[in-house]
């Protein structure tokens, strides 16, 4: 029997007289933690919009949503729709409470603009004009249907090729920079500026600067999701930002870079997040749904002996972002889902990247669920599911330089070779707290178990993490929150 069997059943024992349904409870109706929104009138109603909706294919590139009565056509920029206080998730501001970014004055995004302010996009220009080059004018931005950020001003798709320039081709690139002719130099020549410049071109299209003082909702129900393909939303600075209601999906690098020294045998390396925080404050991120969806890395081939990745971080949030609430939302399919601070040597970061998440699933998520320096990050009531065929799962909480997680009543699903000291990883991290974790619906001591299976090889962890959280709803037992998140995380199920 191995050593970490050993002390798995150990703990497991120790523990199994309080029952995983010791403080099971349903969720009160006006409870902040299913997401519902600050406001006076009642969120969006899901039944009389669904009733409203002429639908297209919401899979289908240009389909869309056409609310009625009809909005406002405006032949300069995107439609513009007289808000609806009472059935629109467009005027919803964070609960009090509801985790980091409710500190400080809470999180409003768009909801003070005014009629002109707010719009109904249904393709990539239209999304482009509302977001007015990341001004910080107060907007509300609702995309319906399906809109694609690789295509041009007249909505026809662009594949690569049509961003390809200077003579670049992968064929060419792999023969220029092979290691075993160009050894552990950084790509330079005429390829890789033909590579920069191609890339240049495709980042014009799909990176989308947000600005501050803006909400971005999707207009969806359960059996149709408002998709947001291969784009990255980029808040660089931005301040007062609530992401809801949408699926974002296929982060697509058309070109790679070849970094020869990374990880000691190299790496190819990706540029876009779907949606990447950088010095962004008092954000809301709720209800959506992040993955891969249509190009998954597994299925890319392999050059110099290594996977070639196409896409980068669901969700990063770094260089001193600070008063974050990520929320019922999704993350699927993916390697490295969310990075919290993005080096060891960022001082800066100390103080800030205070992060709450709640209520979110990882599923099929290899590693960075999430991966923390710095920040006092609250981690509850989150569900992981590790799928039985997975083959390459690496750990799911990664803690690293400086870093205060702070873990309650979270619940992992995994299959049989997957184990408790799996789950935490730590590069220079010192501490950890966790309390009412389930392992596949039994109660683990996850800290214990990670510090006697790893004690020969690394620092053990304290539990003592500097801070405990105060801002946040109720916090469900890990068998509760597990069926809740199951049944409501994700775009769509707004409740």
């Amino acid at each position: 029997m191995r050593l970490r069997h050993i002390i798995a059943a150990t703990a497991l024992l120790g523990l199994l007289g309080v029952p995983a349904h010791a403080d099971d409870a349903k969720l009160s109706a006006g409870s902040a933690v299913m997401g519902r929104p600050s406001s006076a009138t009642p969120s969006w109603l899901v039944a009389p919009l669904s009733a409203s909706l002429e639908r297209g294919d919401p899979h289908r590139d240009g389909a869309a949503y056409r609310h009625s009565p009809a909005p406002l056509q405006d032949a300069a920029g995107p439609q513009r729709t007289s808000p609806d206080p009472l059935s629109d998730i467009g005027r919803d501001t964070l609960p009090a409470n509801d985790g980091w970014a409710a500190a400080d004055g809470g999180t409003t995004g768009g909801a003070a603009a005014d009629d002109a302010h707010v719009y109904t996009v249904t393709d990539r220009a239209g999304l482009v004009r509302a977001l007015d080059g990341g001004s910080e004018t107060p907007k509300i931005i609702k995309i319906a249907g399906t809109i694609d950020a690789n295509t041009d001003d007249d909505g026809d798709r662009l594949t690569c090729a049509d961003y390809a320039t200077d003579g670049y081709s992968l064929k060419k690139y792999l023969a220029a920079y092979d290691p075993r002719t160009w050894g552990t130099a950084k790509p330079s020549g005429p390829q890789e500026e033909a590579r920069k410049a191609s890339a240049a071109r495709q980042a014009e299209r799909v990176q989308l600067t947000v600005g501050s003082n803006t909400t971005i909702v999707g207009i969806s129900d359960s059996k149709n999701t408002a998709v947001l393909k291969g784009a990255s939303l980029q808040l660089k600075g931005a301040n007062n930002v609530i992401v809801r209601n949408l699926e974002l999906r296929d982060a697509y690098d058309c070109f790679p870079v070849w970094q020869p020294n990374t990880g000691g045998l190299g790496d190819w390396k990706t540029a876009y997040d779907n949606i990447w925080l950088r010095g962004a404050t008092h954000v809301w991120i709720d209800h959506v749904t992040v993955s891969d969806k249509g190009h998954p890395d597994e299925k890319e081939p392999t050059y110099f002996a290594r996977n070639y990745l196409r896409h980068d971080g669901l969700l990063d949030i770094t260089n001193a972002s600070d008063l974050i609430t990520v929320s019922w939302s999704r993350f699927a399919d993916h390697d490295k889902a969310m990075l919290i601070g993005n080096g060891d040597t960022a001082t800066g970061d100390r103080g800030r990247l205070r992060v709450t998440l709640h209520h979110n699933e990882f599923e099929s998520v290899v590693q960075r669920a999430p991966r923390v320096r710095f920040g006092q990050v609250h981690l509850y009531n989150n569900r992981y599911v590790v799928p039985a065929d997975t083959h390459d799962y690496r750990y799911s909480i990664g803690v690293s330089t400086e870093s205060g997680v702070y873990a309650e009543n979270n619940a992992f699903h995994t299959p049989g070779h997957i184990e408790v000291a799996d789950l935490v990883k730590s590069w220079n991290g010192t501490t950890f707290h966790q309390t009412g974790t389930l392992f596949n619906g039994f109660p683990v001591d996850l800290l214990a178990i990670y510090n006697a299976y790893n004690s020969g090889s690394e620092r053990d962890l304290t539990a003592d993490v500097g801070w405990t959280p105060t801002l946040h709803g109720k916090i469900d037992s890990a068998k509760a929150a597990d069926r809740e998140v199951a049944r409501g995380a994700g775009a769509g199920r707004i409740p």
